[in-house]
């Protein structure tokens, strides 16, 4: 049930990266991208919910899009005009309806360089 993401990676500022995210059971009310920087807490980047609504933090809204099927248990983020700001771990998440529990992927690491 666990997420697995993936996609992360070195790229330079003003690049851009595409994660992916998908769980292999389970049913979810929502999924969506945290990330953690170093010595920072870890916030939401993204997230989208089963019919189909998004919400993203101030800092990305216009430069990231989360996309993805949650009855596929699927969700990406692409990412654009990357900024050092950016540099983190990313991690997927996934809210079960049933049970309500949540599960966290293992994260994938992001750097963007000058």
């Amino acid at each position: 049930v666990q997420p697995q993401a993936s996609g992360g990676g070195l790229v330079q500022s003003g690049g851009s990266l595409r994660l992916s995210c998908a769980a292999s059971a389970g049913l979810f009310s929502m999924m969506g991208w945290y990330r953690q920087a170093p010595g920072k807490q870890r916030e939401m980047v993204a997230t989208m919910a089963s019919d189909g609504s998004t919400n993203y933090v101030d800092s990305v809204k216009g430069r990231f899009s989360i996309s993805g099927d949650i009855g596929k248990k699927t969700v990406y983020l692409q990412m654009n005009s990357l900024n050092i700001e950016d540099t983190a771990v990313y991690y997927c998440k996934a809210d079960a309806i049933i049970t309500r529990r949540v599960y966290w992927g293992q994260g994938t690491q992001v750097t963007v360089s000058s």
